[in-house]
């Protein structure tokens, strides 16, 4: 059973002539381990799709599965509970707490779910040791250049241990030499942790790092593209990516 299951979604806002379709009849599966970036220009729909995947809103119809759960039919404690245990979230902008330092802010969703403080922290401190932070957890976030508070954020996503992590833009706010490391990263969320990433991203680079992309426009998937293995090692990945992009837009 693939862990995520999306099918006919859509997403309308408002209504009568002022409604606005941003997504439309899109379908797709996710398995665990899977690598998948979801590109497209902007305004077609690849956030509104990320937050549907993360129960973070709603479609207007069609279904999400999450391990055989279907979002749109779970009460509001359910689908908390699902995405504080079972999703991972990354955004561009960090989302650090300022005050708190690394260790405490990648605890930070397992002290809030009742996890004890030690635990906690042993856990978050194993996680940051991970993702290459070591020496780091007692850093605030301003002591931080802006690829290792992303790495915070990475541990932060992965120490409830989902099974699912979203990121919309992860390297959107970074210069290439951190965006690099974060795709990496990512990449080894996937494939040596076993989680499925599912990444919204604008950079060829980026996406080169995926199993496949799913390309958007106007609220539709357009195209799917299945990347070799080792396609990034030696560029061929970024140049078929770039080759999408300009096909359909990016």
């Amino acid at each position: 059973m693939s862990l995520i299951a999306a099918t006919n979604l859509k997403k309308v806002y408002g209504a009568g002539e002022t409604a606005v379709t941003a997504l439309n009849g899109v379908s797709l599966q996710v398995e665990p381990g899977e690598f998948v970036a979801i590109m497209g220009p902007s305004g077609c729909g690849k956030s509104t799709l990320l937050h549907l995947l993360g129960g973070l809103d709603r479609p207007t119809s069609g279904s999400v599965l999450i391990d055989g759960h279907n979002l749109s039919d779970l009460p509001d404690a359910k689908l908390t509970e699902i995405r504080r245990r079972r999703i991972g979230f990354i955004f561009q902008f960090f989302n650090l707490i300022p005050v708190l330092n690394a260790l405490e802010n990648a605890a930070l969703p397992i002290t809030l779910d009742g996890v004890r403080p030690g635990e906690a922290k042993t856990r978050a401190a194993e996680w940051l040791d991970k993702v290459g932070l070591e020496g780091r957890s007692d850093h605030r976030p301003d002591q931080l250049s802006g690829g290792q508070q992303q790495r915070v954020a990475v541990a932060r996503a992965l120490v409830a241990d989902p099974a699912l992590v979203l990121a919309d833009e992860p390297t959107g706010n970074l210069d290439t030499h951190s965006s690099e490391e974060i795709a990496g990263l990512l990449r080894q969320v996937a494939n040596d942790w076993g989680r499925a990433v599912v990444v919204v991203t604008h950079d060829p680079r980026i996406a080169a790092y995926a199993d496949r992309i799913i390309f958007l426009k106007d609220g539709t998937v357009v195209d799917q593209t299945v990347l070799e293995p080792r396609g990034n090692q030696n560029g061929q990945n970024a140049s078929v990516v770039a080759e999408k992009i300009q096909a359909f837009g990016g």
